[in-house]
């Protein structure tokens, strides 16, 4: 069938408003009709040429998505036409060494790194293949999906904010539930108040961290920040001292939403002996990081993370769940709601850093 999709047709170039055919799912595949899909900082580095996962264009970009089952391939039982699902950004196979010991984030099962780098073959333009990011592409009217990362919603919850949780949600607060593991009464540094650095702080209140420290250089986001949850604000300057000066000691747990070239080593700096700093944001490629060896001695730790170490089907059910009791709040994420055809104009804001998210609506 023919729809509309952004098709990327060249790194550092706008995304083109084109007619492309997308086939029918096939055994074990779900197509599901877009409502509505974030735009994602990970959208920004494919569209520059920076993605591990995107080599070369055509590519239909987005993957914060969410929809409703439009139809389901041969062998598809957990979802039927008319349920509304969010989009996963993995499927984990459920049978592998890694999905045997709970780390479904890491999946190795034989379709985990295909659908990484852009899924089988589903959509053509003009006669050429034309590949989706991580196996989605939801900047598109419909997505051929793997059925394992489809999960239902409730018919009640909105699909701009469900859309959320795909992506930004997830890794902001599954940092902090599921990698960092913060505790009641924590002190907490969160550097980087965009849109998963936000999603960070909710975190760390739906933990019940007592001091959330929120770190940024743009003043308009430490508004933001303290929206969602931050006791203090810092403008920064120098981040340890500035923290040090707050919380005496340093904080128990740091993390660095930013991916920015230096950020990383202050804010590890900036915990106390015993704390841990989780790299939420991916730095540049190639882009060292330096520690001063002598604070590792004082047992911190650093970890990382790949969106939030979720389990797509426990987690993001319990987020949406969250959100319907009022004890998260993705409606104030929304910076934007904006048509298909404004793609480039989303891309734009989202790269001046003047929203928190931009949703793209169907």
């Amino acid at each position: 069938m023919l729809m509309r999709a952004a098709v990327l047709t060249g790194f550092h170039a706008p995304m083109e408003i084109r007619e492309v055919e997308i086939a029918d799912p096939g055994p074990g595949e779900v197509r599901v009709r877009i409502k509505a899909s974030g735009v994602c900082g990970s959208d920004l580095k494919a569209i520059d040429g920076k993605s591990p996962v995107v080599s070369k264009p055509p590519f239909i970009l987005g993957h914060e998505s969410a929809g409703v089952v439009e139809s389901a391939g041969a062998g598809v039982t957990s979802v039927t036409p008319g349920d509304h699902v969010i989009i996963a950004m993995n499927g984990p196979c459920g049978r592998c060494r890694q999905c045997g010991a709970g780390r479904f984030h890491l999946c190795s099962g034989p379709a985990r790194l295909p659908t990484i780098m852009g899924g089988l073959p589903r959509i053509t333009l003009d006669g050429q293949e034309t590949r989706r990011f991580i196996g989605i592409g939801s900047f598109a009217e419909y997505a051929v999906v793997a059925e394992a990362m489809c999960v239902k919603i409730p018919k009640t919850a909105p699909f701009d904010a469900m859309c959320l949780l795909a992506c930004g949600v997830v890794t902001g607060v599954g940092a902090v539930m599921n990698v960092a593991r913060v505790p009641p009464g924590a002190a907490v540094l969160v550097a980087g108040c965009g849109g998963v650095g936000l999603n960070v702080i909710q975190g760390a209140v739906l933990a019940g961290a007592t001091t959330i420290v929120a770190a940024d250089v743009a003043e308009q986001k430490l508004k933001l920040a303290e929206r969602f949850g931050a006791t203090h604000t810092l403008l920064v300057d120098d981040l340890p001292r500035q923290v040090g000066e707050l919380v005496k000691g340093g904080v128990d747990y740091a993390f660095d939403a930013t991916g920015a070239p230096g950020v990383l080593a202050q804010a590890f700096a900036a915990t106390q002996p015993g704390g841990t700093t989780v790299m939420v944001g991916s730095p540049p490629a190639g882009h060292p990081v330096e520690l001063d060896p002598g604070l590792l001695f004082a047992s911190r730790r650093l970890m990382g993370t790949q969106g939030g170490d979720a389990a797509p089907h426990r987690d993001l059910p319990m987020l949406a769940g969250q959100y319907l009791r009022g004890r998260l709040d993705l409606n104030g994420l929304i910076s934007e709601r904006l048509p298909l055809d404004q793609i480039n104009e989303a891309v734009a804001h989202v790269r001046e850093g003047v929203v928190a998210r931009t949703v793209i609506t169907f």
